[in-house]
């Protein structure tokens, strides 16, 4: 009897369990989260294609808002500032790295130089 028992409790359980699904790999962002991450994306980019070299830091901080992330460092005795803003996705974690950023690089307040090409140059 204590084995048709177990066998019992075992078999409910199975079916108990037969309905669980395990989330793996999940983006964490929701579609209204993405859907604005990608109006976002796009605004940066379409303003970065109208970019021309110096364009004042000030003003591209109006347009664009506060960057992801920012480095400030002297290289030659001249300050440089680069901005980075989301500009396309490539990892599906909901976070923004700098591999999903365009830089903007600027000189005494002054854009010389955007993305990968121009911050290898540095």
């Amino acid at each position: 009897m204590n084995t048709l028992m177990k066998l019992f409790a075992a078999a409910t359980l199975t079916s108990l369990l037969s309905g669980c699904v395990i989330a793996v790999g999940n983006d964490d962002m929701d579609d209204d989260n993405w859907s604005k991450t990608k109006k976002t994306q796009q605004h940066n980019q379409n303003y970065i294609n109208q970019l021309k070299t110096g364009a004042d830091a000030a003003s591209v901080r109006n347009s664009l808002g506060t960057p992801d992330f920012t480095e400030s460092f002297q290289k030659e005795g001249e300050t440089v500032e680069v901005l980075f803003y989301r500009t396309h996705r490539s990892h599906g974690d909901g976070m923004t790295s700098k591999d999903e950023c365009t830089a903007l690089i600027f000189k005494r307040g002054l854009l010389v130089g955007w993305g990968d090409k121009a911050y290898q140059q540095l």
